[in-house]
């Protein structure tokens, strides 16, 4: 179904298809957006937040564009282990910003109030947990952590500091999942039976194929520097460029996209996660020396909690997409379905009933003339709702033109510095994503069932 502005709410009924306004959904849920003109109205030229990037590749740039969005953020440092991306720094934000290849040289730093870790996932921990130490506030890029285990490490240091800690899975700020969430508490589905999940690819960096420079040798990269706690090996640009595809300092497919999932499901649902995962794929097309499959997919059990019945999700990775790919949460329940996509929400309600069948594809039909016509005239009496009900269409709901989430999770993360406010992501939601998701791992390679506790955010063995 087209929409062609922010503002179209279509509503189809059994008469034909209507066409009504509604505003965009900014309204639902104002917080993010108080919070930016409380930002713009009270920053002054000595209240500024001056930040660092550890890790200027992608993400990192991703993140600095979104940071200084903010009102009173100052870029003021960067830190990367190719020399490339330091000089492009300079090229972009200015001669005057700071450059080294040793993070530990920022954390020194007394002016620099928060620091930003976008780096491969093996040194995730390792940097959050020093800078959080040296008394720097920390936005660390997803998944928190390269292994479960590190988690409990990072969310220590993140109390014992009292500095703000957010993980970087930008739908826990957005207002389309916060609207959502809002729909699903107010029963617009009804019970939740079944949720289904992806995010399908169809292209050579959409499945991390990332360029390579022509300068990149040991001379230029830190190698060393790069490999950590990592297993000892030669210097290898592959690894080094497109360390995503490798396990010894990345997550795979899990790490990267299926925390996205996660984190939005939580936020909708306002669950602490599974309980029960197995999952499967495979490599089936990028075979490019990568030791993580291109395709992943899992079956995950939820528990019943307060906010939500028991109920099962299926979740999808894929890098061999030739429709072009998608990114898609879609909640089913009795009373209707909830899609998530790229900025909206379209809800269609179709009450699920437990009255028999009547009509088509029912034993009905099989029944003699005489006894349709009286079996049709008891249907009628008994369900007279059920049989009169109309299906009631679709709800759209969109984001307003030019609304960025990234934008909105750094405002969070700016706004937990400055007033001591909760962010929206912190450590433990961040392990409450990221841990069912390196689970994922640990059931494709073990080819095991992984229970979960989601309370204590443990493996159960």
């Amino acid at each position: 179904m087209a929409i062609k502005t922010r503002r179209d709410f279509l509503k189809k009924t059994g008469t034909g298809l209507l066409a009504a306004t509604m505003p965009a959904i900014a309204s639902a849920d104002p917080k993010n957006t108080q919070i930016i003109e409380d930002l713009q109205k009270n920053a002054g030229p000595n209240d500024k937040i001056r930040l660092a990037v550890v890790g200027m590749g992608i993400m990192g740039y991703n993140n600095l564009a979104a940071a200084v969005k903010v009102p009173g953020v100052e870029f003021v440092a960067a830190c990367d282990l190719y020399d490339g991306r330091l000089t492009r720094a300079k090229e972009l934000y200015g001669d005057n910003i700071a450059t080294t290849r040793n993070y530990r040289e920022l954390l020194d730093r007394k002016d620099i109030d928060a620091i930003c870790v976008a780096t491969s996932d093996h040194w995730h921990d390792r940097i959050t947990i020093d800078a959080l130490n040296k008394g720097k506030s920390v936005y660390c890029e997803k998944p928190m952590v390269h292994k479960i285990e590190e988690g409990y490490a990072v969310i220590e240091a993140e109390k014992k500091s009292g500095k703000t800690l957010q993980v970087g899975s930008q739908r826990a700020s957005s207002i389309l999942y916060h609207k959502a969430a809002e729909l699903y508490k107010s029963g617009a589905i009804g019970q939740l039976i079944i949720a289904e999940a992806n995010t399908d690819r169809f292209s050579a960096n959409g499945a991390w194929q990332y360029s390579i420079p022509t300068d990149a040798s040991e001379k230029t990269v830190d190698w060393k520097g790069f490999l950590g706690d990592a297993p000892v090996r030669d210097f290898d640009p592959l690894r080094f460029f497109r360390w995503r595809n490798y396990q010894d300092y990345g997550t795979g497919v899990a790490g990267d996209l299926f925390v996205h999932l996660f984190t939005g499901l939580h936020v909708v649902l306002g669950s602490q996660g599974p309980n029960r995962i197995f999952a499967s794929g495979g490599l089936r097309f990028w075979k490019d020396g990568r030791d993580v499959p291109d395709v992943m997919l899992a079956v995950v059990d939820y528990p019943q909690t307060a906010s939500h019945a028991a109920f099962n999700l299926q979740i999808r990775v894929n890098f061999v997409d030739s429709g072009g790919g998608s990114n898609l949460l879609r909640l089913i329940g009795t009373e209707g379905t909830m899609e998530l996509g790229w900025g909206q929400i379209i809800i269609k309600k179709n009450k699920l009933d437990d009255a028999p069948g009547y009509g088509g594809w029912d034993s009905y039909e099989t029944f003699s003339s005489a006894q349709q016509k009286e079996y049709e005239k008891w249907y009628k009496a008994k369900y007279p709702v059920n049989y009169a009900m109309k299906d009631p269409g679709e709800q759209i709901y969109q984001t307003p033109d030019g609304y960025d989430d990234n934008v909105a999770h750094w405002t969070s993360f700016i706004n937990g510095i400055r007033t001591g406010a909760k962010v929206t992501e912190d450590g433990s939601f961040g392990l409450r994503s990221a841990g069912p998701s390196l689970a994922t791992n640990l059931s494709y390679f073990g080819n095991k069932v992984i229970n979960w506790d989601p309370v204590k955010m443990a493996v159960i063995s």
